[in-house]
């Protein structure tokens, strides 16, 4: 495995094959992923031996109090073999990210088990995700 930082236009390519993978994002259309990845502070690649990206994850933060975590994802073949542990720890580790107080991040009720081993809590004192729709 190696890990990237930098996207080349390839690479954003196949994030996009990625996110359409994922009932979540496979509307996101190409040009929106390449604004997403540039838009991102941190994104973190893992490609195989083949230099195909395997997974990825993106992230936003003041890099003191607060690292919101989005787009974990793991290629549907590559699902199981640590891939997604490694992402996790390369965000827990990340330069960048050692000062920062809480890292936040969505996920589906099946995937809480999974971010627990991460020390993620749904104990968040009571807050409430809210959202309003940009139209």
């Amino acid at each position: 495995m190696t890990i990237i930082y930098e996207f080349s236009d390839e690479h954003t390519k196949q994030v996009h094959q990625l996110y359409k993978e994922v009932w979540w994002a496979k509307d996101r259309s190409l040009e929106d992923t390449i604004d997403c990845v540039k838009g991102s502070q941190i994104c973190i690649g893992i490609l195989d031996d083949d230099s195909n990206l395997i997974g990825f994850t993106r992230i936003i933060s003041d890099f003191i109090y607060k690292a919101i975590i989005f787009d974990v994802i793991v290629s549907n073949s590559c699902r199981g073999n640590g891939v997604g542990q490694k992402i996790m720890s390369l965000i827990k580790n990340h330069e960048k990210l050692k000062k920062v107080k809480h890292f936040e991040l969505y996920c589906l009720p099946e995937m809480e088990s999974f971010y627990s081993s991460f020390d993620f809590s749904t104990d968040v004192g009571g807050i409430k995700l809210m959202r309003c729709i940009n139209a």
